[in-house]
């Protein structure tokens, strides 16, 4: 197995605007970011900076307009059949039950019905969805919901899974136990993980390394931090730890003035200076 799961090599993303005479767009440039296997890397950046948009290359659902994607040494080309993807809504299919949500992958690649069902239900009860298999998604709470759309992932045994906020929509108790449910998933299978988010505590909380990107256009990383905080971790108690503290200050320092660029873009204003505290 290669080192890397996943290489960004110098990739750029320019969009063409249907209107106005074809106005030319970068959304992301000459970014340069690694994988390893194994690794759980969090990537942070201002509203609309492009972190999205870097998933869906790793998916293989856009294509890069210049640069290489690498899938464990190998050039992607097409859907990325290694990955799983949590997306920030959940893409679970109204009409089917929590369980049939997650066999549905397992089906689309082959898998015999009653060992998909066998399989699906395993993964339900061990994100603590047991008795729950025949409720449809509007009898689940958000909780529920998030915890389906997780083992409708998992089930796929993915080598690579990427994650767009998945857990933005929840309250900050269940957020917390969902968050803690992940970790403990990851650290009994050691998948490669980039999880993007705008909460740099959780970033923190959860990674090996937060990846910083700049404001867009042109958005490209701007740091990296190891977090050397030890493990296993409860994500709310690791937020008293004095280092949680100082590498939130450390991230921080270096996101503050992205986001107020980001902002004042939104505006469509100047940037008026920095200002302390945390995003």
């Amino acid at each position: 197995m290669a080192d890397h799961a996943l290489e960004f090599e110098r990739i750029s993303v320019t969009f063409r605007a249907r209107e106005g005479g074809g106005q030319r767009y970068t959304a992301v440039a000459d970014t340069t970011l690694h994988v390893r296997a194994g690794e759980f890397v969090s990537v942070v950046g201002p509203t609309g900076c492009g972190k999205s948009t870097l998933l869906n290359i790793a998916a293989g659902l856009l294509e890069p307009s210049s640069g290489e994607v690498k899938v464990f040494g190998q050039p992607l080309r097409g859907i990325n059949r290694r990955a799983g993807y949590m997306f920030q809504s959940e893409a679970l299919m109204p009409w089917r039950s929590a369980i049939d949500n997650v066999m549905v992958g397992l089906q689309y690649r082959g898998v015999a019905d009653a060992q998909a069902r066998r399989e699906a239900q395993a993964w339900l009860e061990r994100v603590g969805l047991g008795g729950f298999e025949d409720r449809y998604p509007h009898h689940l709470s958000g909780g529920m919901r998030k915890r389906t759309a997780l083992a409708q992932v998992l089930a796929l045994d993915p080598d690579i899974i990427l994650m767009d906020e998945p857990f933005s929509a929840l309250d900050i108790q269940t957020r917390q136990l969902m968050e803690n449910e992940v970790l403990a998933l990851w650290a009994a299978r050691k998948k490669a993980v980039l999880f993007i988010t705008h909460d740099l505590d959780e970033a923190i909380a959860m990674s090996d390394r937060v990846v910083v990107l700049s404001a867009g256009p042109g958005t490209r990383p701007i740091g990296e931090f190891e977090i050397d905080l030890p493990r296993p971790r409860d994500v709310a108690e690791v937020r008293s730890d004095p280092r949680f503290v100082q590498l939130h200050s450390q991230i921080w320092a270096v996101l503050r003035d992205e986001v107020l660029k980001g902002y004042a873009q939104q505006l469509n204003k100047p940037v008026l200076g920095a200002v302390e505290g945390a995003a």
